[in-house]
Protein backbone atom coordinates (compact mmCIF):
# COMPACT_ATOMS: atom_id res chain seq x y z
CA UNK A 1 0.00 0.00 0.00
CA UNK A 2 2.72 2.36 0.83
CA UNK A 3 4.19 1.71 -2.81
CA UNK A 4 1.25 2.47 -4.15
CA UNK A 5 1.07 5.57 -2.36
CA UNK A 6 4.47 6.94 -3.30
CA UNK A 7 3.76 5.89 -7.19
CA UNK A 8 0.44 8.09 -7.10
CA UNK A 9 2.44 10.59 -5.20
CA UNK A 10 5.24 10.78 -7.53
CA UNK A 11 3.39 10.95 -10.74
CA UNK A 12 0.93 13.67 -9.18
CA UNK A 13 4.27 15.66 -8.56
CA UNK A 14 5.61 15.19 -11.89
CA UNK A 15 2.13 16.03 -13.94
CA UNK A 16 2.27 19.40 -12.00
CA UNK A 17 5.53 20.34 -12.53
CA UNK A 18 4.78 19.49 -16.13
CA UNK A 19 1.80 21.54 -15.83
CA UNK A 20 3.81 24.49 -14.59
CA UNK A 21 6.67 24.32 -16.82
CA UNK A 22 3.63 23.85 -20.49
CA UNK A 23 1.88 26.91 -18.70
CA UNK A 24 4.77 29.10 -18.11
CA UNK A 25 6.69 28.10 -21.11
CA UNK A 26 5.19 28.62 -25.03
CA UNK A 27 6.97 25.55 -27.19
CA UNK A 28 6.08 27.71 -30.06
CA UNK A 29 8.74 30.31 -28.96
CA UNK A 30 10.80 28.47 -26.61
CA UNK A 31 13.45 25.92 -28.07
CA UNK A 32 12.01 22.82 -26.79
CA UNK A 33 13.08 19.38 -28.15
CA UNK A 34 11.67 18.67 -31.47
CA UNK A 35 10.42 15.43 -32.26
CA UNK A 36 12.56 12.67 -33.85
CA UNK A 37 10.16 10.86 -35.83
CA UNK A 38 9.72 14.64 -37.76
CA UNK A 39 13.08 15.46 -38.09
CA UNK A 40 14.19 12.31 -39.69
CA UNK A 41 11.07 11.47 -41.70
CA UNK A 42 9.11 15.20 -42.34
CA UNK A 43 6.21 13.01 -41.09
CA UNK A 44 3.88 14.14 -38.28
CA UNK A 45 3.85 10.92 -35.66
CA UNK A 46 0.31 10.91 -33.56
CA UNK A 47 2.44 13.21 -31.03
CA UNK A 48 3.03 15.85 -32.73
CA UNK A 49 1.93 19.44 -31.27
CA UNK A 50 1.25 17.79 -28.21
CA UNK A 51 3.75 20.61 -26.19
CA UNK A 52 1.91 23.28 -27.85
CA UNK A 53 -1.79 21.86 -27.82
CA UNK A 54 -0.86 21.47 -23.64
CA UNK A 55 0.21 25.02 -23.55
CA UNK A 56 -2.86 26.11 -25.13
CA UNK A 57 -5.33 24.24 -23.19
CA UNK A 58 -3.61 25.27 -20.00
CA UNK A 59 -4.63 28.72 -21.55
CA UNK A 60 -8.09 28.05 -22.22
CA UNK A 61 -7.47 28.32 -26.20
CA UNK A 62 -9.32 24.96 -27.08
CA UNK A 63 -9.50 26.04 -30.78
CA UNK A 64 -5.40 26.47 -30.70
CA UNK A 65 -5.02 23.15 -29.19
CA UNK A 66 -7.34 21.40 -31.41
CA UNK A 67 -5.53 22.53 -34.48
CA UNK A 68 -1.57 21.97 -32.73
CA UNK A 69 -2.81 17.90 -31.48
CA UNK A 70 -6.83 17.07 -31.91
CA UNK A 71 -5.94 13.73 -30.63
CA UNK A 72 -4.27 14.85 -27.43
CA UNK A 73 -7.65 17.00 -26.61
CA UNK A 74 -10.10 14.64 -27.65
CA UNK A 75 -7.65 11.46 -25.24
CA UNK A 76 -8.21 13.97 -21.92
CA UNK A 77 -11.83 12.39 -21.75
CA UNK A 78 -10.93 9.15 -22.46
CA UNK A 79 -7.82 9.37 -20.01
CA UNK A 80 -10.35 10.58 -17.31
CA UNK A 81 -12.50 7.67 -17.56
CA UNK A 82 -9.59 5.53 -17.60
CA UNK A 83 -8.25 7.27 -14.28
CA UNK A 84 -11.78 7.18 -12.62
CA UNK A 85 -12.28 3.13 -13.57
CA UNK A 86 -8.82 2.56 -11.45
CA UNK A 87 -9.12 4.68 -8.82
CA UNK A 88 -12.67 3.46 -8.28
CA UNK A 89 -12.33 -0.50 -9.31
CA UNK A 90 -14.13 -1.53 -6.14
CA UNK A 91 -17.09 0.78 -6.04
CA UNK A 92 -17.30 0.45 -9.84
CA UNK A 93 -15.92 -2.95 -11.44
CA UNK A 94 -17.95 -3.28 -14.56
CA UNK A 95 -16.32 -0.20 -15.45
CA UNK A 96 -12.82 -1.51 -14.42
CA UNK A 97 -13.71 -4.23 -16.60
CA UNK A 98 -14.69 -2.54 -19.78
CA UNK A 99 -11.85 -0.22 -19.54
CA UNK A 100 -9.20 -3.02 -19.40
CA UNK A 101 -11.20 -4.83 -22.48
CA UNK A 102 -9.34 -6.04 -25.75
CA UNK A 103 -12.03 -4.66 -28.05
CA UNK A 104 -11.11 -0.82 -25.91
CA UNK A 105 -7.38 -1.28 -26.01
CA UNK A 106 -7.55 -2.07 -30.18
CA UNK A 107 -9.93 0.84 -30.50
CA UNK A 108 -7.59 2.88 -29.01
CA UNK A 109 -4.60 1.27 -31.32
CA UNK A 110 -6.73 1.84 -34.26
CA UNK A 111 -7.82 5.74 -33.35
CA UNK A 112 -4.12 6.30 -33.17
CA UNK A 113 -3.25 4.39 -36.26
CA UNK A 114 -5.65 6.55 -38.08
CA UNK A 115 -4.72 9.44 -36.55
CA UNK A 116 -1.20 9.62 -37.92
CA UNK A 117 -2.11 8.40 -41.40
CA UNK A 118 -4.71 11.35 -41.67
CA UNK A 119 -3.13 14.54 -40.28
CA UNK A 120 -0.16 13.65 -42.92
CA UNK A 121 -2.49 13.55 -45.61
CA UNK A 122 -4.82 16.62 -44.77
Amino acid sequence: MKKKAAIISLSVIAAIIVLIVYGLLDPAKVPFPRCPFFVLTGLKCPGCGTQRALHCLLHLNIADAFRYNALMVLSIPVLAVLLAAELFKDKFPRLHRACHSQALAWGILAAICLWSVARNFF
